[in-house]
Order: structure tokens, then sequence, then C-alpha cells
């Protein structure tokens, strides 16, 4: 079972339109969709279409549109009530891939709310299980909730995945335990390493370089998501490259998300490192080739697609 935390959800409704978006015109759209949204129910609904158990703690209420749409993903949802109605973030979607999105800002939660997530966190998971922290914080949390979280989660024998962006992350070197395992991308990694992000995405060596310091860091291991060019795995001792199979990209919405779910799916089922980084490759890139916010599933995936190496680590840090 993976337990997934959303602090700050939404409904995400795609807009897709049959041309470039132009600005200060009316221009008409095509199908419109509305979905349970965040980064953390959007790795809950990938590991449940792959057909095993997810839990999505949230601040919404019982009635609330998100909480009826995950019972209808098959993500079992366990809620702290906020008296407000989740907020809609719109993405419009055009024909090439590009995507804009407009995201309003979330449900203030008080302290109250705050720690009944958290009680709820630790009585939903177990000693062994993966909890993923993933998204932005909403207004009225500090931004080193996380941090204290993965100390807590940790402390009673919980694994722990962040995927988060801002201070929030780099709250997480503010505290003695670290993640078992962070997935950012390059221009998060680049917040923590001061590396530039246009280099980590161009170049794999200086993007495990970067990886790896992170691991001297106390970080279990580092999933660094690279977009088009795919992605590198790497922990104290060991380092992967995998490269992205050639997708039509049609929206970049939840890919990430997507790779998460596909590297906790592969580890639930055993695999080794290098294969768990092969699935959160063809998740992701599987991800980008579906419209809107629509998650993958298993029969979406390109896993020959996907080519794994291992790469050396750095000398000076090894």
């Amino acid at each position: 079972m993976i337990l997934t935390l959303t602090a700050n959800p939404s409904i995400d409704r795609t807009m897709s339109i049959g041309g470039p978006l132009r600005r200060g015109e009316v221009q008409r759209t095509g199908e419109v969709t509305d979905q349970a949204g965040g980064k953390g129910l959007n790795v809950a609904r990938v590991v449940a279409l792959a057909g095993q158990p997810a839990v999505a703690v949230l601040p919404a209420d019982s009635a609330d549109p998100v909480i009826e749409a995950l019972h209808g993903s098959g993500v079992l949802p366990v809620n702290v009530s906020v008296g407000r109605r989740t907020r809609t973030n719109i993405t419009i979607a055009e024909p090439d891939g590009t995507t804009t999105k407009l995201n309003a800002p979330g449900t203030p939660l008080s302290a109250l709310q705050v720690d009944a997530l958290t009680e709820l966190m630790l009585t939903h998971s177990t000693p062994g299980s993966w909890v993923v922290l993933a998204g932005s914080l909403p207004p009225g949390v500090a931004p080193g909730w996380y941090a204290e979280l993965v100390q807590r989660l940790g402390s009673v024998g919980r694994r722990v995945a962040v995927d988060t962006s801002g201070e929030p992350l780099r709250a997480l070197l503010t505290v003695d335990r670290r993640p078992d395992l962070i997935k950012p991308n390059a221009f998060e990694v680049a917040l923590l390493t001061g590396d530039d992000p246009f280099e980590l995405e161009a170049d794999p060596a200086r993007a495990v370089t970067a990886a790896h310091r992170l691991t001297q860091q106390g970080f279990n291991q580092v999933l660094l998501t690279l977009g088009g060019a795919g992605a590198v795995l790497v922990d104290a001792q060991q380092a992967w490259q995998a490269t992205a199979p050639a997708v039509q990209v049609k929206s970049t919405v939840g890919a990430g998300d997507s790779a998460l779910a596909g590297y906790l799916i592969a580890e639930a089922a055993g695999e080794p490192p290098e294969r768990r980084l092969q699935y959160a490759v063809a998740y992701g890139s599987a991800a980008a080739s579906l419209p809107g916010t629509t998650m993958p599933t298993p029969a979406d995936l390109d896993l020959d697609g996907v080519a794994v190496s291992p790469y050396s680590l750095p000398t000076q840090l090894a």
C-alpha cells in the first residue's frame, strides 16, 4: 500500500483548443475534463490504475468534488474537513503539446487541521510502507512542515518520498533526517546545489554529479527527472541513466508525478533500482503522450523504449 499526502489539492479542469493560444481573443475549446488534481493525488491515481492499493490523505470536505472524483479512480480518500470547496486549476492544452496552467490559491489550513492530517498519515500507514509528500503547501502552513513530517514518519519506520519545490524543498536540508527518496527535476536540484538547471538537463554527467552530491548530504536516493532527456537514479554507491522513448508530447502535466509512481510501483514489485528507473521513465513518458491530466495505465507503457545503463559516479565524491 502506498499513501500520499496532497496538502494543496485541486480540481484540474483541462480545456483543449484547436490551435495556438491567442491572448486577448475569444477561442472555443474542444473537450473539457475535470479530474482530481495535485501531485500526491496524481501519484495515487497512477498507483491505483496499476492495480495496487493507494490511499490519499488530503484536506477536503467529504462532499467535495475532489473526493467524489477519487472514489471513481480507485483511490481511497482519507480527508480532513476544511469547510471550503477545493480550488479549481485551469490547464489550456494546445495541439503541439504546449500547456498553459492557471493555478488558484489553495485553502488555508489551521494548526489543528495540519495536526489532523499528520495523524491520518500515521494511522493509515504501516511500518515499512511508502508515504509520499508531494506538491506545494497551502496558505497558513509553514514551509518546514514536510521536513518535520520526514522526521516524524521516519522515526516510526515509514519510508518517505518527497516531491516538492521552493522553500519546502530547501527546508529538507535543515533537519537531521532526510527523505528516503526525492524526485526533483533539474530546476529543483539546482535550488539545492546551485547548478545551472539547463546544463543538468543537457549533460547526464552533470546531473549524476549533482544528484550524488545530494546523497552525500543524507538523501538515500535521488530520482532526477530530465524531461525528454529521461532521468537519472543515484544513491551513495551507484548511479544509472535512462533515456526516454520517442513520444508525441500532448501534455506534460503529471509526467513527473507519474514517474515517481512508476518507481514506487516497480519497487513494490521487488524490482532492482535500474528496473525502477526504467518504470519511472516509461510512466513519465506515457503521461506526456496523453492529453490534459490523463494518468497512464500499464497498457500505455513502452518499457522496451527506455534504455537504462549504469553510470560512473564522480571519483572525487564516490
